[in-house]
């Protein structure tokens, strides 16, 4: 099968691309593009969907960098691919070549590109990260090696939607303490739970650190089991484990 590339106008002519789970060589509940290392399914095949990746992208599999990403605002600033991942949640590069690739199962994969300063940045960014501000410390390292706010396209791709993701009272409260302005993309639901609107508060941090383009591709992980891995649909079913989709960008 072909692989589903999903891409954005705005981040063009940079190749980029936010991958579903179409094209891929795993089977069961990995079935399609699992790119995951981190779950259960076999190493091999998930070199071979990676590969397959590194081929859309015209890069060696050796030059798909990701990150070991540990829900954090770290970033990692590139020259050159490196060996061992970096304990990071976001990657920035100048340096053509090198694709930044994000592995996500309902969380933000953000791709960043400054087309006219050649500067480029991907994050994953759950509701942890975006809280504590991986978004921004993006721009800030694209901004240090020579990007221009005003000039960065910043494109969320397919996450949970407000729809699908139900939330406590205690993760209300981490947002409310840190702004009761936050209250704003929470709605009431069922039983006394809230949803929690993750895409509308990444597009907000992205807006309000300055980038000139901040947009969502709209799709929702969780309701489209057919293109996308879904942690919390995983969760909700009872299964032991889940894949993983990759967004990539380079130079």
């Amino acid at each position: 099968m072909t692989l589903e590339i999903l891409t954005a106008d705005s981040l063009a002519p940079l190749r980029h691309g936010f991958f579903t789970r179409r094209g891929g060589a795993s089977s069961g509940i990995f079935a399609g593009l699992n790119c995951g290392h981190g779950s259960s399914d076999q190493r091999e095949i998930v070199a071979i969907n990676r590969a397959r990746v590194a081929e859309a992208m015209d890069v060696p599999p050796d030059h798909l960098q990701t990150v070991h990403q540990v829900h954090s605002a770290d970033v990692a600033v590139l020259d050159a691919p490196l060996p061992e991942r970096p304990r990071a949640d976001a990657m920035v590069t100048r340096t053509p070549g090198i694709a930044l690739a994000i592995l996500t199962a309902d969380c933000q994969p953000v791709l960043f590109a400054d087309a006219k300063a050649g500067v480029i940045g991907a994050a994953h960014a759950g509701w942890r990260g975006a809280l504590d501000g991986v978004l921004e410390r993006t721009v800030d390292a694209m901004e240090g090696l020579g990007a221009a706010r005003a000039d960065i396209a910043a494109v969320i791709g397919p996450s949970i939607s407000q729809a699908a993701y139900e939330v406590g009272a205690d993760f209300v409260a981490a947002f409310i303490a840190q702004s009761a302005d936050h209250a704003r993309y929470f709605a009431p639901g069922e039983n006394g739970k809230m949803q929690f609107d993750l895409p509308a508060f990444g597009l907000a941090r992205l807006r309000a650190a300055g980038v000139g383009r901040a947009e969502w591709t709209g799709h929702c992980t969780y309701g489209d089991e057919t293109r996308f891995y879904s942690y919390r649909r995983t969760t909700h079913r009872g299964e032991a484990d889940y894949g993983r989709l990759i967004a990539a960008i380079r130079l």
